[in-house]
């Protein structure tokens, strides 16, 4: 059989009806079976786990439950198998702090973390989350150092900057799962509708959310293929998403490379046309991650396990197309994304208005994929390079282990039933140009332009 291209296809395929197999549909799951307290809570995890080990495939499990019935198929397992024990055991791995404040920025790259707790899935594994609603990345990144978040939302890129103290002191810090992939544009003014060729674009001012952002590398990588020096041709400056669409509409820039709801705000609003998807650039890239420090990984364990468990579930919700429209109900509102529920659905449908009189549909335009491959993190540590942002040599591969956690994201994923992929079987193409990321250096070398 051939692989599946996204971790979760193989579960979509199998969970027909829902995970335990005990009912028709997810919905009639969760009217079930939604626990009443952490102790039948605990239960609930260790008596499915238990029917999933002995009857792996879904038809037999089903078969099983059909003839014999939930209860008393249970009732014989616990006969034979300590399940008071187990879930005993499980509930001491309760999480050693239960109410957590995770920061995040209102752009749908955020969406697994914000909708986790309108949605319910931080209470489903035992937490009391507050998802706060930050000013920007700077603010983020100093506030999670200060230790006023728990964990929070960042780029991708901004755990490698802060582990390798470029732009701050070095503090360890860490991605266990990565938000979204794809999900940017490069958005245009409208008075520029006419200069669809990059090579006309010396010049031009345009902003991206934050100097370690994929948004900054993707958009000098694309200048730079058409021949346009991002540093010597154009002006390219951070400004806070929310201050984007205003910086357009008053003619501070020309442009922008920037996350959604951002880009189809701007369309919404007149003030811009999309001229490319990220995903045009580099079909699958990362984008936004959730991002602790190491040492709130290694001191609470517990937290940090049911945190990231709660982001693998809500991710998976997230990447199920059926789902979009409700989720984006739940995240336009004020005290998350403040945005029209038409602008956010366009986002996470992939159905949506150009700006130039056309209506496109991709539904994967932003998608959710949480596993932090090491080559992303490689591939993001040579623009840092190439762009003079790194300066001195750097062990790669280590760096990347470091910080992008592919073990412990591996082990959560299979505990909370879904299937992870294999790490060597992911592959980077950006504008045709494949990836290698075992030759760094050789990858960096091959650049025309570049400042390192």
């Amino acid at each position: 059989m051939a692989p599946f291209k996204n971790p979760f296809d193989r579960t979509r395929r199998l969970h027909r009806g829902c995970p335990c197999g005990q009912h028709a549909s997810q919905a009639e799951h969760d009217a079930v079976d939604t626990p009443a307290s952490d102790e039948d809570n605990y239960g609930r995890v260790v008596e499915t786990a238990v029917i999933r080990a002995l009857f792996p495939q879904d038809a037999q499990r089903r078969l099983f439950l059909k003839q014999v019935g939930a209860s008393t198929a249970l009732a014989a397992i616990s006969a034979i198998l300590p399940l008071g024990a187990a879930t005993e055991a499980f509930a001491q791995a309760a999480p050693e702090k239960k109410d957590l404040k995770v920061g995040f920025i209102p752009i749908t790259c955020a969406t697994p973390i914000i909708m986790a707790a309108p949605m319910g899935f931080y209470a489903k594994h035992g937490l009391n989350v507050e998802v706060i609603k930050t000013a920007g990345w700077a603010v983020i990144r100093d506030k999670t150092l200060n230790k006023e978040y728990d964990a929070a939302h960042m780029l991708s890129p901004m755990p490698l900057a802060i582990s390798l103290g470029v732009g701050s002191n070095p503090v360890p810090y860490t991605i266990p799962a990565i938000e979204n992939i794809n999900g940017q544009a490069i958005t245009l003014a409208m008075k520029h509708k006419d200069k669809r060729d990059p090579k006309s674009w010396k010049g031009f001012k345009f902003a991206v959310p934050f100097d370690y952002s994929m948004h900054n590398y993707l958009l000098r990588y694309y200048l730079a293929e058409n021949g346009v020096d991002p540093d010597a041709d154009v002006q390219i400056r951070a400004v806070p998403p929310p201050e984007m669409v205003a910086n357009l509409r008053a003619d501070n820039i020309d442009g922008f490379l920037a996350p959604d709801p951002v880009n189809q705000r701007a369309v919404f609003d007149g003030v811009g046309f999309i001229h490319l998807l990220s995903k045009q650039i580099w079909d699958g890239h990362p984008c936004c991650a959730f991002a602790a420090s190491r040492e709130f990984v290694t001191t609470t364990p517990n937290s940090y396990a049911a945190l990231l468990k709660s982001i693998i579930d809500a991710t998976a919700y997230a990447a199920k197309a059926e789902n979009r429209k409700a989720i984006a109900e739940a995240i336009a509102p004020a005290n998350y994304l403040n945005q029209p529920l038409t602008v956010v659905e366009q986002v996470l449908t992939g159905t949506y208005a150009d700006g130039l009189g056309s209506v496109q549909r991709d539904p994967k335009r932003i998608d959710f994929d949480p596993f932090p491959y090491d080559q992303f993190a490689v591939w993001i540590l040579t623009q840092m390079k190439r762009w003079g942002q790194i300066k001195t040599d750097i062990d790669y591969a280590a760096v990347a282990k470091q910080v992008f956690l592919e073990t412990d994201t591996t082990k959560l994923m299979k505990e909370a039933g879904f299937t992870p992929p294999s790490p060597s079987s992911k592959t980077i193409v950006v504008m045709g140009k494949p990836f290698d990321a075992s030759k760094p250096d050789d990858y960096l070398k091959s650049f025309a332009i570049k400042r390192s």
